[in-house]
């Protein structure tokens, strides 16, 4: 399988017809059509329902989804092998959540393209299972992900800054009067789940009973949706403080679960990964970084008192 039959193949499935996407291509529609009726062969699926407007067929689709992946992954490493190795440049991609947790690796971005403006940074949101997945195909860099997920399998820096799991809720609904919410306020009420939290089973500790227990009506990984849920008066969704700006969903509000419940952010890579320049230098920055915050608290805090252990 050719990597320039997979582009001819991807423009075809944007563009809908051989004649537009052989214009998009700068050729002529029977060799088009040729490469994509050996494509099919060579795969042995019907890949099209051709008519006025080409259609994928179910083959057709995932090969859309993996082709797109390939040709993105074949993009990224040319780009990489061709990056100077003089002045630092290239690109470097990211995927993670959409929390407060970010604001250490946006201030880390900057740092970089103040000296190395040639480095150039690709984000990707999604959840913890988004991140991973696309981690291990070689389509990011790095990932950020939330606690409860397992990041044993790959190399890891924790953030500085937990994140508190709570319940966001229209400002007129009954527990909208709490300072926090407890395990027992939750029972037969709507609730709406990420779909890593409903995954990882996470908060079956906290409630002192099984997660499957609680009525969830709804899961996710857009937090916008879930927001627009919420102030349809869906339910009430389980979420991170400072993972939405309620300047933009006024009618909501958050309240901290009691006893509380804080999830830290890593920043993961794949194990014995083989890093471009610019993604080692965006690494060591955000070491450095990280190192500078742990030596002021210190400084901030005193020396320990006598007989500390820690």
């Amino acid at each position: 399988m050719d990597i320039r039959v997979l582009q001819y193949f991807l423009t075809v499935a944007r563009e809908e017809t051989i004649s537009g996407a052989a214009e998009v291509l700068h050729m002529t529609q029977p060799p088009l059509s040729r490469q994509l009726k050996e494509l099919e062969e060579e795969l042995g699926k019907q890949l099209f329902i051709r008519g006025k407007r080409i259609k994928l067929t179910k083959d057709g689709m995932l090969l859309r989804k993996r082709a797109e992946e390939i040709v993105s992954l074949m993009e990224k490493t040319r780009a990489e092998v061709s990056a100077s190795g003089e002045a630092v440049s290239g690109d470097v991609y990211i995927g993670g959540g959409e929390t407060e947790g970010m604001r250490l690796i946006a201030q880390t971005v900057s740092a970089v393209q103040e000296t190395h403006p040639g480095i150039h940074f690709h984000f990707f949101s999604g959840d913890g299972y988004d991140v991973t997945e696309r981690l291990d195909r070689g389509l990011i860099d790095f990932g950020t992900i939330i606690e409860p997920i397992d990041v044993s399998k790959y190399d890891s820096l924790r953030l500085p800054r937990p994140d508190v799991w709570g319940l966001l809720m229209k400002k007129d609904a009954p527990l909208a009067g709490k300072d926090a919410i407890r395990p027992e306020d939750l029972r037969d009420l709507p609730l709406i789940s990420s779909r890593q939290l409903a995954g990882e089973n996470g908060l079956s500790g906290w409630l002192g009973y099984h997660y499957d227990k609680l009525r969830i009506v709804a899961t996710g990984n857009l937090v916008n949706t879930l927001c627009l849920l919420a102030e349809e008066g869906v339910g009430y969704v389980f979420t991170l403080d400072g993972i939405m700006d309620f300047t933009r969903h006024s009618r909501l509000c958050f309240r901290p679960l009691e006893p509380r419940i804080e999830s830290w952010m890593y920043l993961i890579w794949k194990k014995y990964q083989v890093f471009s320049a610019a993604s080692e230098l965006f690494l060591a920055q955000l070491k450095e970084t990280l190192s500078t915050r742990v030596e002021g608290s210190r400084q901030q805090a005193g020396p320990f008192p006598e007989g500390a252990s820690f």
